[in-house]
């Protein structure tokens, strides 16, 4: 099979997958790796999950897409479970985390218009943020490298020192119309928000009149040990974005939002051709009723992420190689003080896949039903890297 109609976007690893159970991937060689990326926090409930199966096979035997211009019941089923597990009224549906941020940004837009002034248009975001590669979600990502070959961007639009009080009280006014934010920068390098710094925001956001945006794209949907990263931080942001893992697999995506701030749009105002489709979202239903009804994210998440946690900073007392090890829930990062991609591909070589995050983390992205074994395994496998 050839590589090359495929376009150069990725750095892709020396090897194509055919096949995946649950935290195994095996490559068309028959070798079995243990996957400790889930596709970049997507595959929640691992690879090929029984209950992701059966909703795909029945609902793709019975509809898989109708026009936005009529009801399914799925779209609606999928939208009352997210509002009724969060403080949230309404739900835009689309198909990724980049397309949950360009909505969110323009709603934000909308709401401000209609709110405000018409000079009320800026948007606050972080340094070393991420949010997608989308012209208007690449604008308010704080990484140079990804906007420079891309400019010029979208417009008022400014950045601030990530969690950095003083900052944020110089630089955010009345023409603010919105500050997004991910709970933990993700691609950033696994770095928690300050909970007060989040508090701070919401703060800020309220005396302004302006829109708190958290992105939990990635942190999102169970993976720091709660339904949405926001509970956990005990701060309530009027829009959330989140994707990857509401899926398990399959592309989806969804920005929540508050009723006064979601009756700004009005028909017309947004909309995509796929996003809502009863096959996406029977399989979204699928995934959080393993999340919350089989509590997967109580109990599995926060018992095996304090065990993971401590097994990592274990490892951090035994060799000087580790410099830190941070996160929250299964979306933990190492830092360590050589050259990260060395350690990443002597972990591939012994089938455990990993990846960085930042310039010099190691990203933990395991499923969330991973269990004991399967992190002892994999621990033993890192641990011979960093020797």
């Amino acid at each position: 099979m050839s590589k090359s109609y495929l376009m150069n976007t990725y750095g892709r690893f020396n090897v194509t997958f055919d096949k995946g159970e649950g935290t195994k991937l095996y490559d068309k060689d028959g070798n079995e790796y243990i996957d400790f990326v889930s596709g970049v926090a997507v595959n929640c409930l691992g690879h090929c999950n029984p209950s992701i199966v059966k909703a795909i096979e029945e609902q793709s035997s019975k509809l898989m897409h109708v026009s936005n211009y009529y009801w399914n019941e799925n779209a609606m089923e999928l939208t009352e479970i997210l509002c009724k597990n969060s403080e949230f009224d309404k739900v835009f549906m689309c198909n990724s985390g980049t397309e949950a941020i360009e909505a969110g940004l323009k709603l934000a837009r909308k709401y401000a218009l209609l709110h405000g002034d018409e000079n009320k248009k800026e948007i606050i975001y972080m340094d070393n943020s991420f949010h997608g590669r989308t012209m208007g979600a690449l604008s308010v990502t704080g990484q140079p490298k990804y906007q420079e070959s891309f400019k010029p961007l979208i417009g008022a639009v400014k950045s601030v020192k990530f969690n950095d009080l003083d900052d944020i009280k110089q630089k955010i006014s009345s023409k603010t119309a919105a500050v997004i934010v991910e709970p933990i920068q993700g691609e950033g390098g696994i770095i928690p928000a300050k909970k007060e710094y989040l508090k701070l925001l919401r703060d800020l956001c309220d005396e302004n009149n302006a829109l708190l945006i958290f992105d939990e794209v990635q942190c999102g949907m169970g993976r720091v040990g709660s339904l949405f990263a926001y509970q956990k931080f005990e701060v309530v942001p009027d829009i959330v974005c989140i994707a990857k893992a509401l899926g398990g697999g399959f592309p989806i995506g969804a920005m929540l939002a508050k009723e006064s701030v979601a009756s700004s749009f009005v028909p017309g105002d947004h909309g995509n051709t796929y996003g809502g489709n009863p096959l996406a979202c029977a399989v979204a239903i699928a995934v959080l009723k393993e999340l919350v009804d089989k509590k997967v994210v109580e109990i599995n998440v926060n018992e095996k992420s304090k065990y993971l946690f401590d097994k990592l900073m274990t490892l951090k007392e035994k060799y000087k190689v580790i410099n830190d090890v941070r996160g929250m829930g299964l979306l933990i990062g190492v830092e360590v003080a050589c050259d990260v991609k060395k350690i990443i591909n002597k972990c591939f070589e012994s089938k455990l896949l990993l990846i960085t995050a930042g310039k010099n983390v190691v990203r933990f992205l395991p499923p969330l039903n991973v269990s004991f074994e399967e992190i002892d395994k994999a621990l033993g496998i890192f641990e011979e890297s960093i020797k």
